[in-house]
């Protein structure tokens, strides 16, 4: 009987053969290169009404850079349980009126910034639920809600019709009405079209809502509420947070490619505090743990996003949250955010309490990171 002793020695070095052309291909996939004279169309930012504005609004969005702005007025629920989105203007700051809307697109359109009309609902008792589980207890409810759901996004179509608002967002993060009740969607955006001819999208959540939801061939493009946790830690490093986003950008072009739609971030932002990238949604009064502030943090965060994602050819904008305006009594944010300070400050001393001024904020336009949003916006980053 023959001897293949030798075998021994060569068999695991061919085992390997294939396990080295699968890491080559591995390499060559993760350092695929994104189209570097490609960058997103909209650089938006979400702005959040209040008072009545001039032109020197508009100006200091387009001095960064920005092109696109979001107008964001609400609809009312009870509970995330009622069958009832109430529609009142009447009660909204000027800003979230349809005269407000109206005027804000006329002074943007005029210094050739687009609009996105972005309404949202909210919960007047959540009861430490939101819009994301909403729920109603029977098919009577859920069929009286999206008559209801109906009325008031055709309402505020109608209204970007009219204003010739170059798109419109038709829902918000409303998770468990998108998965279990996709078809009723659908219905709703072909109301939405007899009456609008812009742009349509759709405001997934990036936790799950995104993937699960099937009606995107019906939308004109992805809408993704892009809080992705990055670090599980404080004070991550940009190489980290880099590395992070390349699992997130490997599901989100996966979705693109599917749909052939191309993916605009409706919401992100990050505070300035050094646990920015574990949860980007909490909000600074709800987080459960001491907070470190950390300018730097949010500054690496902003250069980790653009640096991942701004030469990605599925990508097409990109919203920041959030942008005050400084109203029409101020030439410039600084005045604006003292004289807000002063009245929080009377507010809070008239009821017997200690005044601590503001600290963390969720807007670039208070810490240095606004440097770092103009030089993206506002520099042709082609070639590079």
């Amino acid at each position: 009987m023959k001897s293949y002793k030798w075998l021994r020695f060569i068999l695991p070095f061919l085992l390997l053969i294939p396990l080295a052309f699968f890491l080559i291909s591995s390499n060559e996939l993760s350092h695929e290169k994104a189209d570097v004279n490609h960058q997103p169309s909209m650089k938006g930012l979400c702005w959040v009404a209040g008072d009545s504005i001039a032109q020197h609004n508009i100006d200091q969005v387009t001095d960064i850079g920005s092109n696109w702005i979001s107008q964001t007025p609400f609809g009312w629920m009870n509970g995330h349980e009622s069958p009832i989105v109430v529609l009142n203007n009447d009660r909204a700051w000027w800003g979230e009126t349809d005269r407000g809307i109206k005027h804000t697109a006329q002074l943007a359109h005029a210094s050739g910034v687009h609009n996105m009309l972005k309404p949202h609902i909210w919960l007047r008792r959540s009861g430490d639920k939101w819009r994301s589980d909403i729920e109603m207890k029977n098919d009577k409810e859920w069929n009286q809600w999206f008559d209801s759901y109906k009325a008031w996004i055709v309402h505020y179509a109608k209204l970007a019709e009219e204003c010739k608002i170059e798109s419109l967002c038709i829902g918000t993060e409303l998770y468990r009405t998108t998965s279990e009740h996709p078809e009723k969607w659908r219905k709703i955006i072909r109301e939405i079209r007899k009456v609008y001819n812009g742009q349509l999208t759709y405001a997934a959540n990036w936790y799950k809502e995104v993937e699960e939801i099937t009606f995107w061939d019906d939308l004109d493009y992805i809408g993704v509420q892009a809080y992705f946790p990055l670090s599980k830690k404080d004070s991550p490093s940009k190489k980290e947070l880099i590395r992070s986003w390349t699992k997130h950008k490997k599901s989100l072009k996966r979705i693109a490619e599917k749909y052939q739609k191309k993916v605009v971030f409706t919401e992100i932002g990050y505070k300035n505090t050094a646990d920015a990238a574990r949860e980007p949604w909490v909000w600074p009064q709800d987080s459960d743990h001491d907070i470190t502030l950390s300018d730097e943090t949010q500054r690496i965060c902003y250069e980790a996003l653009f640096e991942s994602l701004w030469h990605e050819p599925w990508m097409d904008g990109i919203f920041i949250w959030k942008w005050f305006h400084s109203t029409y009594k101020y030439e410039d944010m600084e005045s604006q955010f003292a004289a807000r300070d002063e009245r929080r400050k009377n507010r809070t001393q008239s009821r017997g309490r200690e005044f601590k001024p503001p600290s963390v904020f969720f807007t670039p336009q208070r810490t240095e990171v606004l440097h770092t949003l103009k030089d993206w916006y506002s520099n042709d980053r082609l070639g590079e």
